[in-house]
């Protein structure tokens, strides 16, 4: 195609990178700076009801700057609408994950699992101790499953609703579960980043995983010993005023240890490698099963009958996996943790509607050539060691706000930048631990990409709340500047 003459596509592990020779920085910069423009204003306007509707919106608008730009620098529009169907092509394992997510929570909600879980949390955990043992509960999980969506779709909403009763701040709760999670996401060899980021750079899997640990130790330590610090701050009456919360759990729900089960059978099968969809499908399913064979009374509450029967009790499993679940109590702290947990598959529409804009956004700036112009643009100013880390860090921080997927923060860089790390003489695993470091953990601190969409809305907590508090994400590619600087465990190439 003859306007298309001075783009090339260079596919890496099934991610295109398109560049445009036609297009200068400050080009490729007009959408980033509309779009973030914008959105300030957006939120200004709306506050926390931005991400209901008309963030989506905004990132649409986004994307029509870039296309103009994209048009003016001889791009066909074919082009860009191909790239786009491309990225949200990209994104429909992530939009059923969220879509079993919901599912999952509403049969773990009337199955009593949930509640369960906060029941027991509840004597276990007090506001001294909490926070930090968050941290250590969702980094096992996370390195026992590889995954931190999996970790929030399970522990994690269930420490929230605990934080949430004991008086703890959303935030501060949030903040430690994804700490924890994103640590054991990091660290776990079963985790896709974690195998995706070495095979960019050029690094072996576990001599990646051995390097990475140079500044993940040191970052979740920081985190943990804060986690701890705030909890000591916390009102240690909190446990005693739970008595009531206590009592009315037990009241509305047939508690025990039993409901267990399914959880401890969806990390075994996440462990032994399932595939996390089919896992939480079986999840949900048992979930169903669990709820009819201890709660059929509040079955029959969603259904809306005084007594089961073949036909109510379908209505009442098939409600609470896709529609917001509702169960009446006189305690309002505990109809509020129901409200919150029980959304079903519709309580996820909103954050699919959100990724579906982000990666037309995303689609739309990598055909035009703006993705791998801005991190050639950042190459060019690494002139020294520290200045080549820092162009990395900047280049994952920019492909996480403008290309909305953490993926393509680990892609593109990856690919830019492998040649001019092997050119100083450093080894593979300082970009893969630099990837990581910056382009992984950094993704859940923004609002519109894929990963910031999906924990904010599963947690029920929005990003601003958040964000002080996830103290591992936004510290990590800090630390890893902080050793670039000081020249500490830089690993060199070996002589050949």
């Amino acid at each position: 195609m003859s306007d298309d003459k001075n783009i090339s596509k260079i596919i890496i592990q099934d991610q295109n990178i398109i560049e445009n020779k036609e297009l200068n920085i400050w080009e490729a910069l007009i959408p980033v700076i509309g779009l973030v423009g914008l959105l300030a204003y957006n939120v200004y306007i709306y506050g926390d009801d931005a991400i209901s509707g008309s963030n989506q919106f905004i990132l649409l608008i986004g994307a029509a700057i870039a296309v103009v730009v994209g048009l003016f620098n001889k791009v066909s529009f074919k082009l860009m609408i191909d790239e786009v169907g491309e990225n949200i092509k990209s994104t429909v394992g992530a939009i059923i994950i969220l879509l079993m997510v919901g599912a999952l929570a509403g049969t773990w909600l009337i199955s009593g699992i949930i509640p369960s879980m906060i029941y027991y949390g509840l004597q276990i955990l007090n506001p001294t101790i909490f926070l930090a043992a968050c941290v250590i509960i969702c980094a096992i999980i996370s390195i026992a499953t590889g995954s931190s969506w999996t970790t929030s779709a399970t522990v994690g909403i269930a420490l929230i609703g605990i934080g949430e009763a004991l008086g703890i701040s959303l935030g501060m709760t949030a903040g430690a579960v994804l700490s924890g999670a994103y640590f054991g996401d990091k660290m776990s060899p079963m985790s896709d980043t974690t195998n995706l980021a070495p095979v960019m750079a050029g690094s072996e899997l576990f001599s990646h995983i051995k390097y990475m640990a140079i500044t993940t130790i040191p970052t979740i330590t920081i985190a943990f010993i804060v986690f701890v610090i705030l909890g000591f701050t916390q009102d240690v009456s909190g446990a005693t005023d739970t008595s009531q919360l206590l009592n009315d759990l037990k009241a509305t729900f047939n508690i025990n240890g039993w409901v267990f089960i399914v959880p401890l059978v969806v990390i075994f099968l996440i462990i032994k490698k399932t595939p996390p969809l089919i896992a939480l499908f079986i999840g949900t399913l048992l979930g169903a099963v669990f709820a009819l064979i201890f709660q059929p009374h509040i079955v029959a509450e969603i259904a809306g009958v005084e007594k089961l029967s073949l036909n109510s009790a379908y209505k009442g499993i098939i409600d609470a996996i896709t529609v917001k679940t509702t169960i009446e109590t006189d305690n309002a702290t505990l109809s509020e943790l129901i409200s919150a947990s029980g959304k079903g598959m519709s309580g996820m529409l909103g954050t699919i509607w959100l990724i579906i804009c982000a990666m037309v956004f995303g689609g739309i700036m990598d055909a035009i050539g703006a993705l791998a112009r801005i991190s050639r643009s950042l190459l060019s100013l690494a002139k020294t060691t520290f200045g080549l880390f820092a162009s990395t860090v900047g280049s994952c921080l920019a492909l996480n706000v403008t290309a909305s997927d953490q993926y393509l923060a680990i892609v593109v860089p990856g690919k830019m930048f492998k040649k001019a790390y092997e050119d100083r003489g450093l080894a593979p695993e300082n970009l893969s631990r630099t990837l990581e470091d910056s382009g992984t953990v950094t993704s859940v601190l923004i609002p519109w990409n894929t990963c910031g969409a999906y924990q904010s809305e599963v947690l029920g907590v929005g990003i601003a709340e958040y964000f002080v508090y996830a103290i591992f994400n936004w510290l990590s590619p800090l630390t890893t500047l902080f050793f670039a600087a000081l020249n500490i465990k830089i690993k060199q190439l070996k002589s050949k």
